[in-house]
């Protein structure tokens, strides 16, 4: 069922503590500031602090009441995940919202400082460390959640786990699509997790079709760039429509947990519950992936919560 829903429909935040990762352009400042516009406290977390202190006055300019925070977070590096970390609790106390929207594609076989492809690193393990760090928090925030951002392109794909390190037959594409819908198998993961232990937390993923972003700007090549972003601007949407799977995700009232969200028309449109990751999921292989991704990144969710 398409759904007729804008941001108009956001309730009023007031009170909620908002962490949107990637949050100083595109899509992630799209989400950012509508949720400071419902006054929301919102954290821009960045790995280029310049950036993300422009985008603060940017929000700040057009919402002056806007409460929103800048803080270094470089998922290329675990180190500094344990730094936000740290330095987001020594700030906050709770946090109602955590948006995994941060995301790379790159051109080029790269390593992150830990030593995995790049793209699987950033994207999803990155992302997975920062979760489970703030797990904490996020159980003792009522009617919290945590929102995973997939992508089309990971609909026709498969995780393939000796690729992690990227050692093997680079693809810009494929690999790409493989952490994505690595981050859509955590968040269907993640919600089994908070049921299995009771918790009062929500996990949904989402997709925002095509956007007009400039993720698509690090192709190798300047005809590959042009031949990219003309396809975008024909078929793609704005990034503010691109960023309502998104917000929808985020807050809308009637979600229970587990579900996939992305726009009516595929690569644009109104939010809309999606089928397509009930399809893909596959619940041994992302129950294997949450275990190597504990070793990976050195952080272990408990078993069994005590609240």
């Amino acid at each position: 069922m398409t759904l007729n829903w804008t941001k108009d429909d956001i309730q009023d935040q007031s009170g909620k503590v908002v962490i949107v990762t990637g949050a100083n352009r595109g899509i992630g400042f799209e989400t950012a500031q509508i949720l400071a516009e419902k006054n929301a406290t919102v954290i821009l977390a960045v790995r280029d602090l310049h950036k993300g202190r422009i985008a603060k006055e940017k929000i700040i300019s057009n919402f002056p009441n806007a409460k929103v925070d800048v803080m270094y977070l470089d998922l290329n590096d675990l180190a500094t995940v344990n730094n936000f970390v740290d330095e987001f609790k020594g700030k906050y106390h709770s946090l109602s919202i955590l948006i995994n929207n941060a995301g790379i594609m790159s051109p080029k076989q790269q390593l992150t400082k830990n030593g995995f492809e790049s793209q699987f690193g950033v994207n999803y393990l990155g992302h997975f460390a920062l979760t489970g760090l703030l797990l904490d928090l996020l159980i003792k925030t009522s009617n919290s959640r945590v929102i995973s951002v997939g992508s089309l392109i990971a609909h026709k794909t498969k995780v393939e786990f000796g690729h992690f390190k990227g050692t093997k037959k680079y693809n810009m594409a494929k690999f790409y699509a493989q952490s994505k819908l690595a981050c859509m198998y955590f968040a269907k993961q993640l919600q089994s997790y908070f049921t299995d232990n009771r918790l009062n937390v929500l996990s949904i993923a989402c997709h925002p079709g095509i956007a007009k972003t400039n993720i698509f700007n690090r192709q190798s090549s300047r005809a590959k760039r042009a031949i990219t972003n003309l396809g975008v601007k024909l078929i793609g949407q704005e990034t503010q429509g691109s960023a309502l799977p998104i917000l929808f995700a985020a807050t809308d009232e009637t979600l229970t947990g587990g579900e996939y969200i992305g726009p009516s028309n595929r690569r644009k449109g109104d939010p809309k519950k999606l089928d397509i990751l009930d399809q893909l999921y596959k619940k041994h292989v992302a129950q294997n992936l949450w275990d190597v991704s504990e070793m990976f990144c050195g952080v272990k969710y408990p078993l069994k919560v005590k609240i």
